[in-house]
């Protein structure tokens, strides 16, 4: 049977809201930082104006290869890059761009590839890579931690409790030379946390997210691309962020309390329709939160008392999709 191009089955997280978020100006140029399967640029470019114009940047070649071929169409109103989010200025020759946007996490692309080795529900190899630019691996990194070490890695990215047996078995597993494929991996944690039972959450879930986030050092790239945004963006341009767990939403909610050129859109993080999670599962745990970067001189880098409200009251928990 043949698979239908995932392009036209994926559904896109926000897609509407990051549209009429971002502006539409004449000649105006914006940024897609996750290109994924091109979901957000298509929108963008979409509606116009036709002088338009939207680089789009991804660190997995064979996303990048799908989407550019998805909007190919738009023929010089797109380009893409295939380089981590954190790196996206260099490729800006020091051009301004009037926004930007961001969709954190893995990819369906990616995780529901077997061979990309990101998700328990499918035998793959220990990979969890999302593009060319490390050669770390989740087998190499379970071999290269200690056990102390590994335990710390997925109590503190994966918020598991288990985290210290967890890495026990999962060293030991290393040492009998039983830790070579996702099965592998899943199994390990399995011995410690028992079965998967049915409506429940995986036990694997936490472990897998914890080293994925490790082998991408995916918080790193987003504090990076973060401080890169407010030099890129013109005064008046928008950064949108979409977030699908509570650390990758901590990090945001942060950046914009510290970072005083920005001034907060969203008082509180915009949260998909029941009609979006029903279309979309993964989209249930998404946060997007937009801001504004002002103009230096007109801004003293304070939040406002509403500002500082709800990015107080924020709730910080969340879920990997």
């Amino acid at each position: 049977m043949e698979l239908r191009d995932p392009a036209q089955v994926h559904v896109t997280v926000f897609r509407d809201e990051v549209r009429d978020a971002l502006p539409a100006r004449e000649g105006g140029l914006l940024v897609d930082l996750t290109l994924g399967l091109g979901g957000h640029s298509e929108a963008l470019l979409a509606r116009g104006p036709e002088s338009l114009r939207v680089i789009g940047f991804d660190r997995d070649p064979e996303a990048l290869a799908r989407a550019s071929a998805r909007l190919s169409g738009f023929g010089d109103r797109f380009e893409a890059h295939e380089s981590p989010f954190s790196q996206f200025a260099r490729y800006l020759d020091g051009r301004k761009v009037d926004g930007i946007c961001a969709d954190l996490g893995v990819s369906s692309l990616q995780l529901d590839d077997p061979a990309r080795g990101m998700s328990f529900r499918g035998e793959g190899p220990l990979d969890m890579r999302m593009g060319r630019d490390t050669d770390e691996t989740a087998w190499s990194l379970v071999r290269r931690l200690r056990e102390n070490e590994l335990a710390d890695v997925i109590y503190q990215y994966g918020d598991e409790r288990a985290s210290r047996p967890i890495a026990r078995t999962i060293k030991r597993f290393v040492t009998e030379g039983r830790m070579d494929s996702t099965r592998d991996l899943a199994d390990a944690v399995y011995s410690v946390l028992g079965r998967p039972r049915p409506m429940k959450l995986d036990p694997a879930t936490r472990t897998f997210q914890a080293l994925r986030i490790a082998v991408n050092d995916e918080l790193g790239e987003i504090e990076r691309m973060l401080a890169a945004t407010a030099e890129a963006l013109k005064p008046g341009g928008v950064l949108a962020v979409i977030a699908f767990h509570s650390l990758e939403d901590r990090i945001v909610k942060h950046f914009l309390r510290g970072e005083g050129r920005f001034k907060v859109v969203t008082k509180k993080p915009l949260e998909p329709s029941d009609a979006a999670c029903r279309e979309n599962p993964r989209a249930r745990s998404a946060k997007l939160r937009i801001a504004r970067r002002v103009d230096d001189a007109a801004f003293d880098g304070a939040l406002d008392d509403d500002e500082d409200a709800a990015l107080d009251d924020d709730r910080d928990d969340g879920a990997s999709p």
